[in-house]
């Protein structure tokens, strides 16, 4: 079994720091995160509208489901409200995204999502794209956020509860928009 170098966001200046070691076979580890084996978990399915001519996933289409993820993350952490008042508000101010496979009309993506980076202001979210049931890797998003007032839309401080939470993060948590649980997986 492969070791794997366990990390851990420092509170303080928001960098992750290498704690200690661990071993995990290679079906055990899909992302691993501080704290947390299993990550968040959103399921979605690709639809027609969202394909090229060739019925593969058109590029910027990624960026919207980094974008569903990243709200149904959110909620999972208990802030569903806040964000939806307007409360709890951010902008992305960088994503980078890495395609290594395409994915497809029809297929059910699973996008794993946790939080890499907590600055003061900022906060730096991983996507991970597979196609639900496979353990490959089809993208990776990193998209960085800064939380900002909501009605003059100046940066402001992460509050210590949602820093908490993102640390957290909100493992073992799914959300199922694709019905992938609830009938056949063979799509």
């Amino acid at each position: 079994m492969p070791a794997l170098d366990c990390l851990e966001t420092d509170p303080v200046i928001g960098l992750l720091k290498n704690t200690s070691r661990i071993s995990l076979s290679k079906n055990h580890l899909k992302s691993f995160t501080p704290k947390m084996l299993t990550p968040f978990r959103y399921y979605l399915r690709v639809r027609y509208g969202e394909c090229d001519a060739q019925k593969v996933v058109f590029n910027a289409r990624y960026a919207e489901y980094v974008d569903l993820a990243t709200t149904e993350f959110l909620r999972a952490l208990g802030y569903g409200e806040q964000l939806f008042s307007g409360e709890l508000d951010f902008q992305l101010v960088k994503q980078t995204i890495e395609w290594k496979a395409p994915a497809r009309f029809d297929q059910v993506l699973e996008i794993s999502v946790f939080a890499k980076v907590l600055g003061n202001t900022s906060f730096t979210l991983v996507a991970e794209f597979r196609i639900a049931g496979h353990d490959r890797a089809l993208a990776t998003a990193e998209t960085v956020y800064v939380l900002v007032k909501q009605h003059t839309l100046t940066k402001t401080p992460l509050p210590p509860d949602l820093r908490a939470a993102m640390h957290k993060g909100a493992a073992g948590v799914t959300t199922d928009h694709a019905g992938y649980f609830v009938g056949s997986h063979s799509k």
